[in-house]
């Protein structure tokens, strides 16, 4: 996992492949196309390029509206100002109805550099994820960001995609079909599951390696997919590992983890720990920098997985996940 992909690189090439595609596609932006590296678009296809200004609710709107004429809106920019400053406007003008707009943002979590907590979104995936008609999903790298993209255009129906703000460990060296409700299973273990998304499932794998010397052997699942989650692997994966280890660049309240939580504790009740932002807001940095300070790092998600293990044996748990 040396080798290194950009999200928003990834983003701007997908947009130009699918404008192609798509001749309704109309992509729509708070003014932050250079921002997130797409003004190649606007290039290619100016009659089907919006920028609103600093106006993300009027952003929403005109998705909205463009959308109920057939026309299939793809709403760019920061997770801070595509998702939580519009999102009355999402709720009730998007969700509500159920139409046919993708939402698609940068800088998810606090991997965006030195911005500060103004433009860290760390709510986005629970804000979102409680919104009913909605589908949440993810991208690791670059290449599944472009897998992603066409899922969101092929599915009828809202859809957000949270992107990291920049470059992302390769995960995928070959195209891999992404399914909207689907996750993939990464490495098998049989003594934890460690479920990751986003940026942090390179840290997952290097986990799962530090892990393996111990004689851990740590099964990983990129969850994509996390609204609606892939609960039949969840379940699958705690019955067969007695344990889970969620991890997310995003507070562990409403995200990841709490999908997960919510699930096991109907389905099957196992020991699981989170890695994630705790209740707190977070400072400026570089994106290593914050993953260390705020428990993101490959050593916390390690850390978990031990915890979780020794829970699972003081529960008297077998891999089953029943005693």
């Amino acid at each position: 996992m040396s080798a290194k992909s950009s999200f928003r690189d990834a983003l701007s090439e997908a947009l130009i492949s699918m404008g192609n595609e798509y001749d309704s596609m109309v992509v729509i932006t708070p003014d932050l196309a250079k921002s997130i590296r797409i003004q190649e678009f606007k290039k290619i296809f100016p009659e089907r390029f919006i920028s609103v200004g600093v106006s993300e609710a009027d952003m929403i709107s005109v998705a909205a509206g463009m959308s109920t004429v057939g026309l299939v809106p793809v709403v760019a920019g920061f997770a801070m100002f595509a998702v939580e400053k519009p999102f009355e406007q999402i709720r009730n003008s998007i969700a509500y109805p159920c139409l046919n707009v993708k939402i698609i943002a940068t800088h998810g979590g606090i991997c965006v550099g030195k911005d500060g907590a103004t433009h860290q979104a760390i709510e986005d995936i629970a804000i979102i994820r409680a919104l009913p008609n909605f589908s949440v999903i993810t991208a690791s790298d670059g290449k599944q960001t472009k897998a992603a993209i066409k899922a969101a255009l092929e599915y009828n129906g809202p859809v957000y995609l949270r992107l990291g703000r920049d470059e992302a460990e390769v995960i995928y060296e070959d195209d891999k079909e992404f399914i909207i409700g689907k996750s993939d299973l990464l490495r098998a273990g049989d003594d934890v599951t460690i479920v990751a998304c986003g940026v942090m499932v390179a840290n997952a794998l290097k986990a799962a390696d530090k892990l393996s010397a111990e004689g851990i052997n740590a099964r990983v699942i990129n969850m994509y997919s996390i609204k609606p989650l892939d609960e039949q692997a969840v379940i699958q994966s705690a019955k067969e590992t007695g344990a889970v280890v969620a991890v997310e660049d995003h507070s562990r309240i409403g995200g990841l983890g709490g999908a997960i939580a919510e699930l096991l504790v109907r389905n099957n009740p196992v020991p699981v720990e989170q890695v994630a932002v705790e209740d707190t807001f977070c400072e400026s940095g570089t994106q290593s920098e914050l993953f260390e300070k705020y428990g993101l790092g490959v050593d916390n998600i390690a850390a978990a997985a031990r915890a979780v293990v020794e829970r699972k044996k003081l529960n008297g748990l077998c891999a089953c996940g029943r005693g």
